[in-house]
């Protein structure tokens, strides 16, 4: 059993039976959805998918907190440890890494990467995803901000997700339109819909998903509430 909690835009908790805790893109302080009655009490893995701020703005703070393990592309991975983060796991697409309980698998996503830094947007690698691998042996994708692409075709076929977490709000990622491709593409059991209804742009739904996959019963549209855990 994995615990999942939504907290709100892109970020999420997934915390395992022997209470470690990975935690994905966390955006905490300006986050207008994440719950307030929510307190991250513990953080063993952070996955980090691109360095834009909110995806990736109370990093520094819970690694200097929790001294998670923190996985990123290699240029964002730099750029945290020259901000002070310890424990960074730089790696690069196809790779895989084991962090604590689980292992991770980089995969692409079609997005932007530039970190803002004292004003100035710098250089940040790519954006990325992940599949993570439980220690059930359950397989869950972690798509980040992207489009949907050809190669989620790919990512079925060499890892077999039953989970998967994409974006549907539009504007700056996939809305539902293309989430349903990517749906088709990915032949999950469930799917958690995120990044939608943070900011006006962000205007997909999970029931405009759920309505363009509804002739795919095998698919499940899994709407969360932040701050509210489920059981997977």
């Amino acid at each position: 059993m994995v615990e999942i909690t939504w907290l709100g835009h892109g970020t999420y908790q997934l915390r395992l039976e022997t209470d470690e805790v990975i935690l994905v893109d966390p955006w905490i302080e300006g986050n207008p959805k994440y719950p307030s009655g929510h307190a991250i009490d513990r953080v063993d893995v952070i996955l980090v998918s691109h360095g834009h701020f909110d995806h990736i703005h109370d990093v520094l703070p819970l690694a200097a907190k929790f001294s998670p393990q923190i996985v990123a592309i290699y240029e964002t991975a730099h750029w945290l440890e020259s901000k002070g983060a310890k424990n960074t796991v730089g790696m690069n697409k196809g790779g895989t890494a084991t962090v604590g309980p689980i292992s991770v698998t980089m995969t692409t996503a079609i997005h932007s990467c530039g970190i803002l830094d004292d004003g100035k947007i710098i250089y940040g690698g790519e954006a990325a995803g992940y599949v993570v691998r439980m220690p059930d042996r359950r397989v869950v994708y972690c798509a980040g901000d992207t489009n949907v692409f050809s190669d989620m075709q790919l990512i079925e076929r060499l890892y077999h997700p039953e989970l998967a977490f994409l974006p549907i709000g539009d504007f700056y990622t996939m809305g539902p339109r293309e989430a349903a491709l990517a749906c088709r593409m990915l032949n999950v059991k469930r799917v958690i819909p995120l990044h939608f209804g943070t900011f006006p742009p962000l205007i997909g739904r999970p029931e405009q998903l759920a309505d363009l996959i509804r002739d795919q019963p095998d698919t499940e549209v899994w709407p969360l509430e932040p701050g509210v855990p489920v059981e997977w």
